[in-house]
């Protein structure tokens, strides 16, 4: 029996021994790991009520696994004591499949993570249909630039040339394209802050009105009531005044007529008679009901102001024809006269003449 202890105390003396030994022990300790941490986990998300959590852990599986193996294996490359020569790179190739690795598993959770925000009832607002792709690239183009700093950082290289012509060569870039810049930036705060989405009735300070049609990274479509698509850059955007008709608890729009009636007309009968005349109209939204607000008296006329409520902002113009001609016509039967502005001129002179 001392005889083989001797013999083990003579064998794990040696480095080659020693690194079998750790390489050995990493490839237990990874099926140990996978066993009891990612099994175990599993069992515990089942019970919860989504299934974000199983893929999760999921595409965790095998970057766990290879990274432990990994770990063993650098241990054991500085147990065999090689030369620098050869050491150094190896170190580097075993920390650059670790970074491959784990840049694959980020990518996939980075795109899962911005799946789970979009959907659900929990989901967030500037994460959707228009913004995820966007959200999606950024992301990856975040993930990718990491992994290549990281890969020059294990293979000894210097980054600092690197940084500064990347410094300069961003100048450079911005001053050439800084209107294109300008619009970008615009883009991503427009997705960020989302004062509009897809199919909002809009109208801007400058008095484009319509529906947006697209929202993209340099530019936003509004298709106009004259079937007419205006392109607007994302730098004029996110500096203008925008007025979303369809923004709102919800998407109704108030409708408003103003009506002068004679003196002398009955004020309760030209109530009704307002009331029944949108009561006629169909298109109308019937909650909020119609209202009826005597405003002023006018130099010639009693004003009246209709006010009415629309489903769709872009159906203003349509309702509004209809609820005039409702109005006029109902005015008619009711025999309340509509006045007209008069006015009576005095001529006035002096001698024999006048």
């Amino acid at each position: 029996m001392s005889e083989v202890r001797v013999w083990l105390e003579e064998a794990l003396a040696v480095p080659a021994v020693q690194a079998l030994v750790v390489v050995l022990g990493g490839l237990l300790l990874a099926r140990v790991v996978d066993f009891v941490i990612i099994r175990g986990l599993a069992r515990l998300v089942r019970r919860t009520k989504t299934d974000m959590d199983d893929r999760v852990l999921a595409m965790l599986h095998r970057p766990i696994f290879v990274s432990v193996v990994l770990v063993s294996l650098h241990v054991a490359t500085r147990l065999l004591a090689l030369p620098a020569t050869f050491a150094s790179p190896l170190l580097s190739l075993l920390a650059t499949l670790a970074i491959l690795v784990w840049t694959t598993a980020a990518l996939r959770l980075s795109h899962l993570l911005l799946e789970a925000l979009g959907s659900g009832e929990r989901r967030v607002p500037w994460v959707e249909a228009r913004t995820a792709p966007l959200l999606d690239n950024l992301s990856k183009l975040v993930v990718v630039g990491l992994a290549v700093y990281a890969l020059l950082v294990v293979w000894h290289l210097d980054v600092r040339p690197w940084l500064a012509s990347a410094g300069i060569a961003g100048i450079a870039i911005g001053f050439a394209a800084k209107d294109t810049l300008a619009n970008l930036f615009g883009g991503l705060s427009v997705i960020a802050d989302a004062p509009y989405k897809l199919g909002d009735f809009i109208v801007l300070d400058s008095g484009e009105r319509g529906v947006v049609t697209r929202i993209g990274l340099r530019s936003t479509r509004i298709l106009t009531r004259d079937d007419v698509e205006i392109t607007i850059p994302n730098g004029v955007i996110a500096n203008a005044k925008i007025t979303n008709e369809s923004g709102g608890p919800y998407e109704k729009h108030r409708l408003t007529i103003t009506i002068g009636v004679a003196y002398g007309s009955d004020v309760d009968h030209v109530r009704t008679a307002l009331l029944a005349a949108a009561a006629s109209v169909s298109g109308l939204s019937r909650e909020p009901e119609p209202r009826v607000r005597f405003t002023e008296f006018g130099d010639s006329a009693l004003i009246f102001r209709l006010q009415c409520w629309i489903d769709k902002p872009a159906e203003r113009g349509l309702m509004r024809d209809a609820l005039n001609t409702a109005v006029y016509k109902r005015l008619m039967v009711e025999k309340i006269t509509i006045p007209f502005p008069q006015r009576d001129v005095h001529l006035q002179g002096t001698g024999p003449s006048a």
